[in-house]
């Protein structure tokens, strides 16, 4: 292996080191941002400030707001979500779940691959509550996840 090929595998894997979870969504909030138009309008996205309850983006020129989950894994059926508190009194208020961007980036045979994709609609029922352990840092606190989004209809915006 040459130094430059070498050099390339290193940067390519130190891309990929374990990044806290803060750092994974801003940064995967961030390039959806960069990569991703509105995919209402087509205009640019922008973040929203950060704790912004339910939605991490939105449209710069229409009313389009989503969710961005990024993960360092390749596409799975199971995403961490976030507090359940919120999401449950928006779902009960008759409110849909937001639209929800996956960010996905994992190394395959040394290379970097990524994949965007775009769910418009998740429904009630791919959407699983638990609490956490009383060891845990937030002891007590309820959490949720997203289950069986490889069986829901979704459009790949990016593929990389």
């Amino acid at each position: 292996m040459s130094r430059s090929q070498h050099s390339a595998r290193v940067r390519r894997v130190d891309v990929m080191k374990k990044a806290s979870n803060k750092e994974s969504g801003n940064s995967g909030e961030q390039e959806i941002v960069n990569i991703i138009p509105c995919p209402n309008c087509g205009k640019k996205l922008m973040k929203l400030p950060p704790n912004y309850p339910l939605f991490d983006v939105q449209c710069t020129g229409c009313s389009f707001r989503a969710q961005v989950k990024t993960n360092q894994s390749k596409p799975k059926s199971v995403v961490f979500g976030a507090g359940w508190q919120i999401m449950n009194k928006v779902l009960k208020s008759g409110y849909l779940t937001p639209p929800l961007f996956l960010n996905f980036k994992w190394l395959e045979k040394e290379i970097l691959k990524q994949e965007i994709r775009f769910y418009p609609f998740v429904p009630k029922k791919n959407l699983s509550n638990y609490t956490l352990s009383e060891t845990a840092r937030r002891a007590d606190y309820e959490m949720f996840t997203y289950v069986g989004m490889d069986k829901l209809p979704y459009f790949l915006l990016y593929k990389g």
